[in-house]
Formats: structure tokens, C-alpha cells, sequence
């Protein structure tokens, strides 16, 4: 079962949120906030394995809120849905360390996915906000050298270029006829040989070293 938290200033919100977490068998609502101080309180008390994390909120922000939940709980994974997925909301919601980035008109489907993806693991970002995220990499190139790999076998190489394209693990792992418990050994050791702390990393690392 996974534990999610609900922080949004609007009531509204909130409840549509319940309700879709309702529907699923494996996900467990197991409280609300309504700002980000009240947010790291309840993570404190119920221990939530994903937060659902609004940014725009009175008194603390969920980007403030992010970064102070993941100092005292790094294991706490936070999942940003916002109306506001401009750059001046995405990078700092990503230096604070949010996990994965969507935008509130998201499809409910796609909520329910993002939400289990990030408790898996995995950073899902709304298609248009990766697009952006890989682009800026992209174009990062013309004023800097590209990034140096260090020496990856050829199926890492499969699999960075997988996760630069916005794949999940299983969808890479249907790409590459492999297992998931595969594909997390190899993104692991990804992070490991490269240093990158995050799969958003990896993902701009692909961009910036793989594309020409």
C-alpha cells in the first residue's frame, strides 16, 4: 500500500485529489495539509511514503515545504502538481529535490501512475515539462562541451538513452526485453558510475552527452 500525503491550499482540490486516490486499491490517503508548515508536521506524524505537493500556498511554500520534508526525512518521496509548471516554478521545485513534476491538468489516469511510479523510484514529469527539461539541456551544448561519460557497457548506454526519453522502468524494460528489477540495477548503477544523484539527472545527462 502506498501512503500518500495531500498538500494543496485549496479545499477543493484536496478532496478531488482523495477521491482519485480513492479509487485505487493500492495507494492509502493518510492525511491532508493545506500549507507547508502543516505538511511537515503530518509528515512527521504519519510517515507517508509519496507527498503530493502544491508549490503556491500561504506562509510556507511547497518549495520550501519540499526542501525542509526531504532534510529531516530523505526517504519521503515528493511528487510536485502544480498549475504553475513555468521554469521559475520547475527548476527550484527540482533543486529542493522534488521527485517528479506534473501539472494539475494532468490526466487522472496519468496521477495515479506518477503517483506509484515515484513511490517505485522513478521521477515521472508531465510530458511538456521533460520536453523542456532535455531541450534546455540540449541547447545548454552550444555554449558548454557536451558531458564526458565515463566508460558505460553498451546496455547502460540502452538504458540512459531510455530514460532521457521520459521512459519509465517498465516501459524500458519492455523496449530492451528486460526485467524491472533489471532495469533498477542498471539505472543504479548509472547513478553510480556518473554521480548523478536522481534519474531527472541522468535524463539531462542524456540529453547533453547522447543527442547531437
Amino acid at each position: 500500500m502506498i501512503r500518500v500525503l495531500i498538500v494543496d491550499d485549496q479545499h477543493l482540490a484536496r478532496a478531488g485529489l482523495r477521491m482519485l486516490c480513492g479509487t485505487a486499491e493500492d495507494i492509502e490517503v493518510v492525511g491532508e495539509a493545506d500549507n507547508g508548515q502543516s505538511a511537515q508536521h503530518l509528515v512527521d506524524q504519519t510517515r507517508p511514503d509519496v507527498v503530493l505537493m502544491d508549490l503556491r500556498m500561504p506562509g510556507v511554500d511547497g518549495i520550501t515545504a519540499t526542501s525542509r520534508i526531504l532534510a529531516a526525512r530523505p526517504a519521503t518521496r515528493i511528487l510536485v502538481l502544480t498549475t504553475f509548471d513555468d521554469d521559475d516554478h520547475l527548476y527550484p521545485a527540482l533543486a529542493a529535490g522534488a521527485h517528479g513534476f506534473l501539472a494539475k491538468d494532468a490526466a487522472p489516469e496519468d496521477v495515479l501512475a506518477a503517483i506509484r511510479r515515484v513511490a517505485a523510484g522513478d521521477s515521472p514529469f508531465s510530458p511538456d515539462v521533460l520536453r523542456r527539461l532535455v531541450q534546455t539541456a540540449v541547447t545548454a551544448r552550444t555554449a558548454a562541451p557536451p558531458a564526458v561519460l565515463p566508460r558505460l557497457t553498451p546496455r547502460e548506454r540502452e538504458v540512459l538513452a531510455l530514460v532521457g526519453d521520459g521512459l519509465s522502468n517498465p516501459e524500458i524494460g519492455q523496449r530492451l526485453h528486460l526485467g524491472v528489477t533489471t532495469v533498477k540495477t542498471h539505472i543504479a548503477s548509472l547513478m553510480t558510475k556518473t554521480g548523478v544523484a536522481n534519474r531527472v539527472g541522468l535524463a539531462l545527462l542524456a540529453a547533453r552527452s547522447l543527442n547531437s
